[in-house]
């Protein structure tokens, strides 16, 4: 009897916690870093929006909670959501085997490739040792392109890395850096479509090799959080086959 209740009670304490894995959430805190136009930031009257905002609201909308966006800086981003004080990340985190063994990804919902951008009058053609060496080169803290640089041209440039986007672009306009490594749309954003320089992508847009540059964008969720992932994942299919997700997708990139 003592055994048949000692089985009985493991049972029940199995079920619990399987339970409070796959709770029902009914508002969902999203983790965020801010400014990265044209993915993330705030309009001048201060309203936070841009590409994943809107994806992330529409997501929420679709599955029936309530979205509540938590501004994190990037550093800290992975480490928040461990630590729970929020319980996803939409904020263009590539997915990659090494975020693999931290959190759970969502299937990606869109696949961004990355670029050098410079000013016009550092006259190179394209970014490779040779033209990099002895620059000062800028990127992102703890990002893909932060490893991506470091890993290949750590030895012939000196590199120099930043909290956010917007950082860097100062100490590009201030002539402190010669060229940045950079999100495709940030940086078509933030310079190649700014009036404040006279900028220019260097090179081809890059997405490969898959151990830098991943499989894509994903939300980020802690590991048990199944239930949750995969309730966003429906979502995200819903809003690509009635069209949302590519009247979101055109008003930030165009058809």
């Amino acid at each position: 009897m003592k055994k048949l209740l000692s089985v009985s009670l493991i049972g029940l304490a199995v079920a619990a916690a399987s339970s409070a894995q796959a709770r029902d959430y009914d508002h969902v805190r999203i983790g965020v870093d801010v400014p990265y136009v044209p993915m993330e930031y705030r309009t001048p009257e201060g309203e936070l929006t841009g590409f994943d905002i809107e994806l992330g609201n529409a997501l929420c909308d679709e599955i029936g909670v309530t979205c509540e966006w938590i501004e994190q800086e990037w550093d800290g981003i992975i480490p928040g959501l461990l630590a729970r004080n929020y319980d996803a990340v939409m904020s263009s985190m590539t997915i990659n085997d090494e975020r693999r063994q931290q959190v759970l990804f969502s299937e990606p919902y869109i696949t961004m490739p990355s670029a050098w951008f410079a000013p016009a009058s550092l006259g190179i053609d394209e970014a490779n040792e040779e033209t990099l060496d002895g620059l000062t080169i800028g990127v992102q803290r703890g990002t893909l392109q932060d490893n991506y640089v470091t890993d290949n041209f750590g030895s012939v440039a000196d590199i120099s890395r930043y909290s956010t986007a917007d950082d860097m672009v100062l100490d590009l306009d201030a002539e402190r850096l010669d060229i940045v490594f950079l999100d495709y749309p940030i940086g078509q954003a933030t310079l190649i479509e700014s009036e404040d320089g006279d900028y220019t992508q260097i090179g081809e847009q890059i997405t490969e090799p898959k151990e830098y540059f991943g499989d894509g964008f994903g939300i980020a969720f802690r590991q048990r959080d199944e239930a949750l992932a995969e309730r966003f994942n429906e979502a995200l299919a819903t809003l690509k086959e009635n069209g949302t997700f590519e009247e979101i997708h055109s008003r930030y990139f165009g058809e």
